[in-house]
This record gives C-alpha cells, sequence and structure tokens, in this order.
C-alpha cells in the first residue's frame, strides 16, 4: 500500500495562497503572491529537498496541476532539476472536470474513490505539494497518512486558509519537528483518530446561568 503525504507552505494566520510568486493565484484580490521567498531559508530548501529525497508520484488538485504545469517544464538555471523530476514523475489530479492535462505523465482522477484504489496499488509515496481543496476528502476517507507544515513566521490577513469547508474533525499527533534559523517551523503529523472533548470543570454560577441564557438567545 501507498502512502499520502501532504506537504503545505503556511503562515501562521494558515493563509497558503500563492507561497511562490507575484502570478501564481492572485485571485481574490490576493496582494502578497510571493511571500515565502524573503523569510526562506537554507534550513527550509534542505527539508523541501527531504520531502522529495525518495522515489514518489504527485497527488495533485486541478488549479495546483496548471500552476506546475505552466512553470515546472519550462524552469531552467537552479530549478531545471526538480522540474525535471517534476515531468518524469507520474502526476495524479483529483478533478471532476475534462479538461485536457497535456503535462507528461499526468491521470485523471475523478473522485476520492478513484484515489483510495490508487492508494492501494503498488508504487511509491504519493506526495501532495500545496492543493489545499483535496485535504477535506482525504482526512474524511481516512487516506491521508502525514502532513508537513512548513509555518512561517508572517501574518498575510487575508487569502486562502489551509484547511476548507467540509474538513472532518480530528486528532494528529506530532511526529517530528525542526525550527530553522529564520524561525520557521517544520512539524510533521500523522492522523490518529477522532476528535474527543473534555472539560476541566464546570462551573455553578447565576452569572454562567445568565450568560448561558444569552448565547441560547443570541445577545451574548
Amino acid at each position: 500500500m501507498r502512502r499520502v503525504i501532504g506537504g503545505m507552505f503556511v503562515s501562521l494566520d494558515c493563509v497558503i495562497q500563492a507561497p511562490g510568486g507575484p502570478v501564481e493565484d492572485p485571485t481574490g484580490g490576493f496582494a502578497h503572491g510571493g511571500w515565502m521567498f524573503p523569510v526562506a531559508d537554507d534550513q527550509v530548501g534542505a527539508a523541501i529537498g527531504d520531502f522529495f529525497s525518495k522515489p514518489y508520484d504527485l497527488l495533485l488538485g486541478r488549479r495546483t496541476y496548471d500552476i506546475f504545469a505552466a512553470y515546472w517544464p519550462y524552469v531552467d538555471g537552479d530549478g531545471a532539476a526538480m522540474g525535471e523530476a517534476f515531468t518524469a514523475a507520474n502526476k495524479y489530479v483529483l478533478t471532476s472536470g475534462e479538461q485536457p492535462l497535456p503535462w507528461a505523465n499526468s491521470h485523471r482522477m475523478r473522485d476520492i474513490d478513484d484515489i483510495a484504489m490508487l492508494k492501494q496499488g503498488d508504487g511509491p509515496d504519493l506526495l501532495i505539494q500545496g492543493s489545499s481543496t483535496i485535504y477535506p476528502a482525504l482526512l474524511a476517507a481516512g487516506l491521508l497518512d502525514r502532513m508537513v507544515l512548513y509555518t512561517f513566521p508572517i501574518v498575510l490577513g487575508s487569502g486562502k486558509r489551509l484547511f476548507g469547508k467540509g474538513t472532518p474533525s480530528g486528532t494528529l499527533k506530532l511526529v517530528d519537528h525542526q525550527v530553522s534559523a529564520g524561525g520557521t517551523i517544520i512539524a510533521t503529523y500523522e492522523p490518529v483518530g477522532s476528535l474527543e472533548t473534555g472539560s476541566f470543570g464546570a462551573i455553578t454560577s447565576a452569572r454562567e446561568d445568565v450568560r448561558q441564557a444569552k448565547m441560547k438567545d443570541g445577545t451574548w
């Protein structure tokens, strides 16, 4: 069985939009594209290299696929080796549309069941980069094995967030972490089960009764 492992660049307020450059994804009026470049450091680069150091296939949402397909086959200089590796890798794209997938070695995944079948087969790990919209379905289906979050010490204030509507509740455990010299927290998590709740102790008081009543009628 193959593992599904996600990697995501996020700000402290959990924005994931357009870390790579100003024209990557300005939709919604996002004005901070390229926010990752000034705060990345050598340790972040090494961690990203380690993420892609073993054989892998890519699992992508359609928009991230479009971004990658328009960039990585054409990049030169320092990024050429990564571009060649991404082109050579199988790319499994979760999309309900019928748009062409012209980048070499691209394959259409029509729904989460297709990914479940792919995961059951033989092959290298399936690595996700970006593609935040596919996480709710993966988590709900129990298909995500691991997630690496690169949390940068900046606040963006607006933009697409890490987890969107439809994300199920759940608990994860921290299995590895490091802090780069520039203050980026690189943390690896694995899902471990359902969310549990509890209390540090209930208080019975007239003031609490009033507060509860205000919450109930919407005046709190």
